[in-house]
């Protein structure tokens, strides 16, 4: 058993595989199309992207004032850029999976433009706020990010320079998750 927990990438396949399982035993009353599987991985990637975001602003950015400074390279030279690799590949997929959703429901132009009623109207508000959000992940937070871990090379005073510019796109985040999660989940199209 610990072997097999001890595999990230196999427990990750066997998942996938009870979720296939699953997805055909109830197929009579839920049934398998391109829609219900890009809904599957949209939540999948937001948890994946929403769960990270609140890791990094509600967990490791207030703990790592108190890290004594010879552990901080632990967090900043292995566990952050991984943290940041999934972080963004979350944000760019969850966002490509909501688009595809919107679109081939055949709501997405006027979701983004705010022409429909109702909820197409909610969930665009929900698709904006998650647009800027991927925004800020991939051209503020991740390029300060790489600076501040020395991904790439940079200046004691451009990292000074860089911190506050992340840590205000990232609560930023956090702000606009907030009102994005409920648009999301209250417009409930099906």
């Amino acid at each position: 058993m610990a072997k097999f927990f001890g595999n990230l990438h196999l427990v990750l396949i066997v998942g996938l595989v009870l979720a296939v399982v699953v997805m055909m035993k109830f197929a009579g009353s839920a049934p398998v199309d391109a829609n219900s599987v890009l809904r599957w991985l949209h939540v999948f990637f937001g948890v994946l992207w929403i769960g990270l975001l609140y890791y990094l602003n509600f967990i490791q950015v207030p703990t790592m004032p108190k890290v004594p400074a010879e552990l901080k390279k632990g967090v900043t030279g292995y566990i952050a850029p991984n943290v940041f690799f999934f972080f963004r590949y979350g944000a760019l997929f969850t966002v490509l999976t909501g688009l595809a959703i919107a679109f081939i429901a055949g709501y997405g132009h006027q979701a983004l433009t705010f022409s429909g009623e109702g909820n197409v109207n909610l969930i665009g508000l929900g698709m904006w706020l998650a647009l800027i959000m991927a925004f800020n992940v991939w051209f503020i937070i991740w390029p300060a990010q790489k600076k501040i871990l020395g991904i790439v090379e940079a200046s004691d005073e451009a990292k000074a320079k860089a911190a506050p510019l992340a840590l205000a796109a990232s609560r930023t985040n956090v702000l606009l998750s907030l009102p994005m999660l409920y648009s999301m989940v209250s417009a409930n199209l099906g």
